[in-house]
């Protein structure tokens, strides 16, 4: 039997809440067997950004996931050079894992930014397109499809609430020595306690 697979592919600088609510929602909606959770070594989108040692963010990913069998760290873009394309991880994944049916988990935002994306239509020939929309805003997928031909029959929506938070947010809270309480795990809010992450 092909397994059903999950692929959610982040920076996870820090996994907070919403990563974890929308990641359950998306296993039970589209059936997956499992979530593979694929954290960015070098992300190509995110030139000049300081991101925390790699060390920091599968400590935290670890801590997010330890209750949940389903989920799953996979290190495909940890442990290969740069520079680290979403096409190409879906490829190498599809190899290592015994060519199981992927869904590629996505946020409405990247959806919309796909054209802009390392060769596009390569993620689409490998993966289907598991859309969390996270903002209200909506996504014309007439131009989508002129731009990425095929794309539209690669979607699969997923209903799930609008959650206004990021990782971003968090760092910018805890910069101004802010409480993340309830927004990340508590091992996680503890563990960024302790190795004084995101401080200026």
């Amino acid at each position: 039997m092909v397994e059903r697979l999950g692929i959610l592919g982040g920076t996870f600088d820090p996994p907070h809440i919403a990563h974890l609510i929308l990641a359950e929602m998306a296993r039970e909606q589209l059936r997956l067997d499992r979530v593979l959770w694929v954290p960015a070594a070098d992300p190509p989108h995110k030139p000049g950004t300081v991101v925390a040692p790699i060390e920091h963010r599968l400590a935290m990913l670890r801590l997010a996931l330890a209750n949940n069998p389903d989920f799953e760290i996979s290190l495909v873009d940890v442990e290969r050079p740069g520079p680290h394309y979403s096409a190409d991880m879906l490829e190498i994944v599809y190899e290592r894992y015994a060519q199981p049916e992927l869904i590629f988990l996505i946020g409405g935002d990247s959806l919309r930014d796909l054209p802009l994306w390392h060769q596009p239509w390569r993620v689409i020939q490998h993966a289907m397109l598991g859309v969390m929309q996270r903002t209200r805003e909506e996504i014309d997928l007439r131009a989508l499809e002129q731009q990425i031909p095929g794309i539209i029959d690669r979607i699969l929506p997923v209903d799930a609430p609008l959650i206004e938070l990021s990782s971003n947010l968090i760092r910018s809270l805890r910069a101004q020595s802010r409480s993340i309480r309830y927004m990340v795990p508590a091992p996680i809010e503890a563990y960024i306690s302790s190795h004084s992450l995101y401080c200026d």
